[in-house]
């Protein structure tokens, strides 16, 4: 079980490309059912441990994991749906299938959604958990504002449930992005500045100098609200895991 659940973290998604209008509804992406979400998140530092490491040496790190997917592709018994997405997953990492999904003709930016939602304890009441969503928006798009340019990878995280975030995050949100062909990666704090949803549910943002090519990245760390006439809250999300293909 375990082996199953690092070869579908390492794939950080097959960056399914939604409609624009999906930005608008993050609550279309359920938590999967009986999926342990802190086994998936415990992932999340050696896949970009990974990512980050020499990709052209023979036995590397991607290669280790890549070959560890493509054993699972290969077992009996794997369901359907899995084999799919580690076929995805491993087309795209290696770059075998193009580097990624093919872009459609847009009437809107394309959407990345991240491999699972996550969630924050506590983070809409002492008592209640907020499902996090995410997604990234390669470049040139309008969203999130003021949009990411060619070469650009926008990051967007929406806490459900909760109320609108404060403009000081104490604790910050950050997005740990690598672009796994040209090597250049960094850890950017997600912020209120975009006003996105500004009277709730609390939305971050961030738009990052990724260059072309795979970017995988990961969101994780606090978030602060303001709920109307009660204290403050701060919680923190599990890390969620990404890709996308920047042009």
């Amino acid at each position: 079980m375990r082996k199953a659940f690092t070869a579908v973290a390492i794939a950080a998604a097959a960056g399914l490309a939604l409609p624009a209008q999906a930005m608008a509804d993050p609550a279309a992406t359920p938590v999967p059912d009986g999926v342990p979400i802190d086994v998936l998140a415990s992932f999340a530092p050696a896949i970009i441990g990974a990512a980050a490491g020499p990709q052209d040496v023979a036995g590397g790190p991607q290669a280790a994991l890549l070959e560890q997917a493509r054993a699972i592709v290969n077992s009996p018994g794997v369901p359907p749906e899995l084999r799919s997405t580690l076929d995805r997953v491993i087309t795209f990492l290696d770059g075998s299938g193009g580097g990624g999904p093919a872009i459609p003709d847009p009437s809107g930016p394309v959407i990345s959604q991240f491999l699972y939602p996550t969630l924050g304890k506590g983070c809409i009441s002492a008592t209640a958990d907020s499902v996090g969503t995410a997604l990234a928006v390669p470049g040139p798009a309008h969203l999130p504002p003021p949009g990411p340019a060619a070469g650009q990878a926008g990051f967007v995280f929406t806490a459900l449930g909760t109320a609108p975030a404060t403009d000081d995050q104490p604790v910050p949100l950050t997005v740990s992005w690598i672009n796994i062909d040209n090597q250049r990666g960094a850890t950017q704090n997600l912020t209120n500045a975009s006003r996105i949803n500004p009277d709730g549910p609390a939305t971050l943002s961030a738009i990052a100098d990724t260059g072309p090519g795979r970017v995988l990245s990961v969101i994780s760390g606090g978030l602060t609200t303001q709920p109307e006439g009660a204290d403050r809250i701060t919680c923190t999300f599990l890390p969620t895991i990404g890709m996308v293909q920047v042009g």
